[in-house]
This record gives C-alpha cells, sequence and structure tokens, in this order.
C-alpha cells in the first residue's frame, strides 16, 4: 500500500514506521541533486549506521572511529545548504559554517569531507572552546620531548595526524588570540614548527571552521584577527537555525523516534497530530540539539506504542518528571479505553462514563494531553484494515 494511501485511512494520525515515508541522508555518499518522486528526501547511503575510520591521537595510539552524521530534512533553506556544500566538497577550498548552536554545523562539515577526493583520509575535529589556552598551540601543532614543564614525551598534533584528511575548527571564534596568528600562516604556507622544535613540517590539510559568533564584530573589538578572518571566509555556508525549517520539524521528530526507541528495545509507533503540530509551532532556540533531546526524553518516559511529549514550562527549561510520567500514564489510560468505545466520548458506553468522569473534564484532559478521539478511531479503523 503507498504512502498517499495509507495516510488517507490514518487521519491525522501520524505513523513513525518505515512506511511514514522518512528518508535519511547519510553522509558516506551524498547525491544530489534530489531526484526522486516517491520521497520527501533522497537516501544516499546502503546503510543507516555506517561508521567512518578517523585517526586521533591518545598517547601513542593514532587511531580512532566515528559514526558517521545524519541529515534530515527536505526544507528548500537544508536543499540550499546542500547544494552548496555538492559545489565546494570537490575543491580544496576553505569552509566557514555559520550559524546558531546546535544547527548541525558539524554535520555539514563531514558532509564536506565525505564528498571531497580526502573523503578515505582522516576527518579530526578540534573544539577550540574546549582546550585551555596554554595547551591550545600543542594540542594544534603537537610538540617536543621537554619544550615544555611536563612535556615527557613527543606529542604529534592535530594538524599532523590531519595530514591529506580534513581538520574541521569548531568554535574557531573561541581561538586563543596568540595562536591566530600561528594558524594563520599554516593556511597560508601549508607549514608549521611543534612547540619547542625549529624544524618545519609541511602539511596538505583541508580546513573547515565553524562558529556560533559574529566573528565581523569580534573583529571590531579585537578579539579576532582580520586576516585570519578573510582566510578563513572563503567559501562561507549559513546553516539555517530550525525556526527556518519548521517544515523538516515533524520528520526530524519522526526519525529521532524512531533512532531512540530502536537503541532502547521499544516500539513507538505513533503520534498524535496535535502534539506534531505543537512540535512545529515551538521556537526551539536550542535548534535540532534541542529537539533530539526533547524526543530523546520522551522516548525514555514512555511505556506505551504512542509517542506523548511534555513541553518544558519552566523558564529555565526543566521538567518534572513525576509530573511527565503521571500525564503520560494518563495518557495511555485514555486511549486505551477510547480504542475499547471506538472513539466514544459521551453516553453510557462512552469513555467518560467508563473512566467515572464528566464528559467536559475528560474533554479539558484530552485536549491538554493532545489526544483526539478521531484520530484514535480512524487509527484503529485503518489496524482493522490492515489485518484484514
Amino acid at each position: 500500500m503507498s504512502g498517499s494511501r495509507e495516510k488517507e485511512k490514518a487521519g491525522n494520525y501520524r505513523q513513525l514506521s518505515s512506511a511514514s515515508g522518512v528518508s535519511v541522508i547519510t553522509l558516506n555518499v551524498l547525491s544530489f541533486p534530489y531526484t526522486r518522486k516517491d520521497s520527501p528526501f533522497v537516501s544516499v547511503n546502503r546503510r543507516e549506521s555506517s561508521k567512518v575510520n578517523q585517526e586521533f591521537c591518545l598517547e601513542k595510539d593514532i587511531r580512532s572511529e566515528a559514526n558517521s552524521g545524519e541529515i534530515v530534512g527536505r526544507s528548500s533553506a537544508l536543499r540550499q545548504v546542500l547544494r552548496l556544500v555538492e559545489m565546494v566538497a570537490a575543491s580544496d577550498a576553505t569552509v566557514l559554517l555559520l550559524g546558531e548552536t546546535g544547527t548541525g554545523k558539524e554535520l555539514i562539515a563531514r558532509a564536506i569531507h565525505e564528498r571531497s577526493r580526502r573523503q578515505k583520509e582522516a576527518f579530526l575535529t578540534l573544539n577550540c572552546a574546549a582546550i585551555p589556552s596554554s595547551l591550545f598551540e600543542s594540542e594544534l601543532f603537537g610538540h617536543e620531548r621537554g619544550a615544555f614543564t611536563g612535556a615527557y614525551m613527543q606529542k604529534v598534533g592535530r594538524l599532523e595526524l590531519a595530514d591529506r584528511g580534513t581538520m574541521f575548527l569548531d568554535e574557531v571564534g573561541d581561538m586563543p588570540l596568540e595562536v591566530q596568528p600561528k594558524l594563520l600562516r599554516t593556511l597560508q604556507e601549508r607549514a608549521y614548527e611543534r612547540v619547542g622544535s625549529a624544524r618545519t613540517k609541511k602539511v596538505d590539510v583541508r580546513m573547515v571552521a565553524a562558529t556560533n559568533r559574529d566573528l565581523e564584530e569580534m573583529m571590531e573589538e579585537r578579539q579576532f584577527r582580520s586576516d585570519l578572518y578573510y582566510r578563513l571566509n572563503v567559501f562561507p555556508i549559513r546553516v539555517p537555525p530550525l525556526r527556518e525549517r519548521r517544515e523538516d520539524i515533524s520528520l526530524l521528530a519522526q526519525h529521532f523516534t524512531q533512532k531512540y526507541a530502536r537503541m532502547m528495545g521499544k516500539r513507538i509507533d505513533g503520534m498524535p497530530a496535535a502534539t506534531m503540530q505543537k512540535l512545529e509551532r515551538w521556537c526551539w532556540p536550542g535548534n535540532v540539539r534541542e529537539l533530539e533531546n526533547l524526543v530523546e526524553r520522551s522516548v525514555i518516559l514512555t511505556n506505551g506504542n504512542t509517542l506523548a511529549v511534555s513541553f518544558p514550562e519552566k523558564g529555565n527549561g526543566a521538567i518534572d518528571a513525576a509530573e511527565v510520567v503521571g500525564n503520560f500514564e494518563e495518557q495511555e489510560r485514555i486511549v486505551s479505553i477510547l480504542k475499547e468505545t471506538k472513539g466514544l466520548v459521551s453516553g453510557p458506553n462512552g469513555a467518560a462514563s467508563r473512566l467515572g468522569v464528566k464528559r467536559s473534564t475528560l474533554l479539558d484532559r484530552m485536549k491538554k494531553l493532545g489526544i483526539d478521539a478521531r484520530e484514535v478511531k480512524s487509527n484503529l479503523m485503518y489496524s482493522e484494515v490492515s489485518a484484514n
């Protein structure tokens, strides 16, 4: 049965099965432009859980493994970003990714790497905000034994490990000011020295940088070097916030629900349309990361087959876990009774009578919990037709 016929029979009830039309763009092999007509996405990889080998320095070991990321979406804003990825990936141009926190800048960086001629080489990430200023130069360029107090052995820097591959400088706006001229030289001359060494080493690495800060404003305040900015800003790509990709929210929610339900060994078949509509209207200051966290939390707290999302109402985004669990249990109880009554709310055989509450009280609770009796009824009918 086609996706359109399923949707017609299921009414407004959102199915989260693979038949829902959700496709996942994984980053091992990108394929553009979008040409398939039977899906809102293009699935461009044979496996959803593929892995990318990458080198990393941990004492004497220089190896690591990272899961490839996933980009989900069909919005025009996201498609434009992916077109730019396709254009720039084939070159060795330095890319600067600009966007708010949680928008998926590292996934875009990985997409560039996986589409480039360097895709079989290392992809290394250096979070500039996570490394103390005193250790930053050593982490990036490496150091010789005895270069400073505590340097008991030689260390290979991230640049050297990324040779012939891609170096992703995350949160580049937080890079210490004193290190910026040295990075600039590396970008210009493809050369560097380890800390404590006079020997110049050559490096062939593709640079992708990302930031959620306003680098131009930082330049005016002398917090970021203008010459480094212009060297990094060869090919800028703005990654849009989730509020500019609202048509992707339902697809992302379905994808994350399937992902975490599978990880936790749960079966979650659907989500009320009212809940999905609220997700699409939410402001999402934390963007895709916030949505993913909310869905993961909801999957953890869900005991039945229907996902119910409890939105934080406190200013700090915190939730009352006991209240959430109580709401989920109440929702499951009401939905179960509605299935028995085939969506009937009032009357002697209705759900309100069976629950021992007034019709108006039950309708208020159903509205708060995102339950629509018509959805329950149509989904029940859809299940019966499918069974036959």
